[in-house]
């Protein structure tokens, strides 16, 4: 009987079933790449506001405190949204007829709450809390990033889980001392930039790090990552 499907057939199956394989391989990988991209998760790109608040001028030029906006970030897992009147305390008496704090004056005078963008909105399943992390000695700019020089909000960090988890899987590499919590410009130790705590000089963030862990009792890494930490 003569031979019914020519001999490169074989080597056509097997290159068809091996490049589909190394095809799905590639589209995963593609789609893993993008979903970690920037531009997936917006990192970078500043939101529209009802106001252009400019947190480099606020908090970077006139030194304002994290803590004389966002009143509830030391004791709440919701750092707050100032009230239109915290921003009145100074508009009252400053830039009173700049167009551009129109919408400032009309939530005052009408007492209808300026509708801000939430910046960096982590999904809903997910439990996060802003007074335990400040407690442990995590610093604002280690989530939010470099807020004091950004002339409009933007997200700087991916929020994704493994993101979280890098930290909560080491947080020695993250760690400061609680009085820089809202420092900006904190840097972490080095032998060019030594920090001093009680008594004890470190050049390492590590070494640092690991003294607060015990200084601050935080649970281990496997209890920092068991699932129903973040997922409640």
């Amino acid at each position: 009987m003569s031979q019914i499907f020519h001999r490169s057939t074989n080597t056509i199956s097997r290159v068809t079933i091996y490049g589909f394989v190394f095809l799905l391989l590639a589209l995963g990988w593609a789609l893993a790449t993008w979903q970690r991209s920037g531009w997936f998760n917006r990192m970078g790109e500043a939101q529209d506001q009802p106001v252009p608040f400019s947190h480099a001028h606020h908090a970077g030029g006139l030194g304002i405190d994290c803590r004389y906006c966002h009143t509830s970030v030391e004791n709440s897992s919701f750092a707050g949204i100032p009230p239109t009147k915290t921003c009145m305390n100074c508009h009252s008496e400053l830039w009173t007829n700049a167009a551009m704090l129109e919408p400032v004056r009309h939530s005052y005078r009408s007492g209808q709450s300026l509708a801000w963008t939430r910046v960096n909105d982590l999904p809903d399943f997910v439990y996060f809390s802003h007074d335990i992390h400040i407690a442990k000695g995590v610093g604002c700019d280690e989530c939010h990033g470099p807020v004091d020089r950004m002339p409009l909000m933007f997200q700087a960090k991916s929020l994704q889980m493994e993101w979280c988890l890098d930290c909560h899987r080491a947080p020695d590499k993250y760690l400061r001392p609680q009085q820089q919590v809202f420092n900006m410009r904190w840097q972490r130790p080095s032998s060019d930039h030594p920090v001093v705590l009680a008594g004890t000089t470190y050049t390492d963030q590590r070494t640092m790090g690991r003294m607060l862990i015990k200084h601050y009792g935080i649970r281990s890494p496997g209890d920092l990552t068991s699932c129903n930490t973040c997922h409640r």
